[in-house]
């Protein structure tokens, strides 16, 4: 394949690279103080249309939907700003926005979620009603903001209203306080985070941004060598694991989780749970009924059900010292559907148990988010962030400047989302996402099933999977021009160096005749080579370099290279 990096050709004009499509020329794109002559501007634009027309037209390896139709209805607001700067519900003083949709689409994802609805106008019911925004970043922002809202929430901290003491003519001040520690737990607002093994790297990411210790920096910090984990030798593992290991379907594995939130608990930390659905490379939905059924009377035990929080003399709340958050960036806008169809005589459908429940119908579920680009598509990463009116803190600020409360990390956010997602729901009935979801759980199946023949046919294992419910199949890494050709997505185990894997998500649009192209190109000789298979199948030792013994450095939870299929 030819590379077009690098200075201009000599001879021809501008208008000669309109045929590259497999890598765009860089020169051509390159901005200049006086702007570009229009040939070149209009051979820029045209080179950069066919070519990203072209990837989409074999766009196989990661969770985005690329059947998109929005220009007829939407075009127009590209020659606007709009900003939904502030809280949702209430306008503010920038009148260009689309609150009014953005109310609406949470409204059907409260609905769609079984959460308690707000009232027409937009206040809450009580303390149980619905709150949340439509995200100007995909879920991994809407993480951050829980990670957030549960450091402060368990961690003690309350924000007030504060008259200064220089006298009534002062204005109040909004005030961000501290609960002392209780006497008989010194850990009582040292909150710890646990998440599995097939968690999104960026969770991690939110994870320091925040500061919470995970239980592997926690432990190791401050508990070494006392991992109560049978067979552990007392070592902390970096996450919690998935059952199976590497190479199961990546479920978080309940029964650890629950020693280790118990080794925590008993000794006083508030709690964070991150569980998975429709986790990124495997498509893993974790049971999150059954690790609530299963930690709550850990919690019980020790006190973490109903702690009473005094932040202010005289002034209490009745918080939970435990902060279950569920993220669906990817599962949580069509397994409703799924859930939905077991009455109808679809094929290739789950079976019931194969979607657990995940969602505001379990009472302890306090955070969900979902990201708007992957299952109902979007031209740019959006998603939905919810939690529950009692699980707030109060806004970070009223900025008379906005005319809202800022409860939002963005501050300015893209309200182009929040009129898309509204675009996507208003033409699309259940009936009509449940045809969806059928059409992705029978695609993943074809797929499996032709992977596994075509496992046959070469003499190769393919090391073919895919989980319950997934509506995505992994197998073994081919060469690199079917991984560029495809847009593959690529994860080596650490567990198991040798074992490269790919992996295709079977979103709404794509056909069964791309399909047939891709499995076809895997049969070719040129997919596997001899070669390619003996370098992919070499050992490689992890890298054990550290800093442990440099002075003043941290133990942090490992954030692996590889592992996360988002490379």
């Amino acid at each position: 394949m030819t590379s077009h990096r690098g200075a201009r050709p000599s001879g021809g004009s501008a208008a000669g690279v309109l045929d590259v499509t497999d890598e765009l020329p860089e020169w051509l794109f390159t901005l200049t103080p006086d702007g570009l002559p229009p040939d070149q501007l209009q051979a820029a634009l045209t080179a950069f249309r066919r070519h990203l027309q072209e990837k989409r037209s074999t766009f196989l390896g990661y969770q985005a939907t690329e059947d998109l139709n929005y220009e007829d209805e939407l075009s127009w607001l590209l020659n606007m700003h709009i900003n939904n700067i502030g809280d949702p519900f209430k306008e503010g003083n920038f009148s260009l926005n689309s609150k009014v949709m953005e109310r609406k689409v949470l409204d059907y994802f409260a609905d769609l979620w079984h959460a308690q609805r707000r009232q027409p106008d937009g206040t809450p019911i009580d303390e149980n009603s619905y709150w949340g925004h439509v995200l100007t970043m995909g879920s991994t922002e809407g993480n951050i903001y829980a990670l957030w809202n549960a450091r402060d929430y368990l961690g003690g901290k309350a924000l007030i209203v504060d008259t200064p003491a220089a006298g009534p003519d002062r204005a109040p001040r909004l005030m961000l306080v501290q609960a002392p520690r209780p006497p008989e737990n010194e850990n009582a607002y040292s909150p710890v985070v646990f998440y599995s093994e097939d968690t999104h790297y960026s969770f991690t990411k939110g994870v320091r941004i925040v500061d919470i210790p995970t239980f592997f920096e926690l432990g190791t910090a401050k508990y070494p060598g006392a991992c109560p984990v049978p067979g552990s030798g007392g070592v902390w593992p970096t996450e919690v694991p998935s059952l199976g290991g590497a190479r199961g379907n990546g479920e978080i594995d309940i029964r650890t989780l629950a020693i280790l939130v118990e080794f925590f608990a008993a000794k006083g930390h508030p709690i964070f749970v991150n569980l998975n659905y429709g986790s990124t490379f495997k498509c893993a939905y974790d049971n999150v009924q059954k690790a609530i059924d299963v930690l709550m009377p850990i919690f019980e035990r020790h006190h973490l059900v109903n702690r009473e929080v005094e932040y202010a003399p005289g002034r209490k709340d009745i918080r939970h010292g435990f902060w279950f958050h569920v993220d669906g960036a990817l599962g949580s806008a069509y397994a409703p559907f799924l859930r939905m169809a077991e009455d109808e005589t679809l094929p290739g459908m789950p079976d019931a148990d194969q979607v657990p429940v995940f969602d505001f119908a379990l009472p302890y579920v306090f955070s969900l988010v979902m990201s708007g680009h992957k299952w109902m598509g979007a031209p740019q990463p959006c998603g939905v962030y919810m939690t529950k009116v009692k699980y707030q803190l109060q806004p970070p600020d009223d900025p008379q400047y906005i005319g809202s409360y800022d409860t939002t990390i963005a501050g300015s956010r893209n309200a182009f989302s929040a009129a898309v997602l509204w675009d996507f729901l208003a033409r699309h009935s259940y009936k009509d996402q449940i045809a969806l979801a059928a059409h992705s759980q029978q695609l993943a199946a074809y797929v499996k099933e032709r992977l596994d023949v075509l496992s046959l046919e070469l003499g190769l294992d393919l090391w073919v999977a895919r989980g319950p419910a997934a509506i995505t199949v992994r197998f073994r890494q081919p060469s690199e021009k079917y991984v560029t050709k495809y847009s593959l997505s690529l994860e080596t185990l650490e567990s198991d160096p040798g074992r490269h894997l790919a992996h295709i998500f079977l979103m709404p649009g794509i056909e069964q005749s791309l399909v047939d192209e891709f499995i076809e190109d895997l049969g070719r000789p040129d997919a596997y080579p001899p070669d390619h298979v003996a370098a992919t199948e070499r050992e490689r030792g992890p890298d054990r370099r550290t800093l442990a013994g440099e002075p003043g450095a941290r133990t942090l939870a490992r954030v692996p290279i590889s592992g996360r299929g988002f490379r």
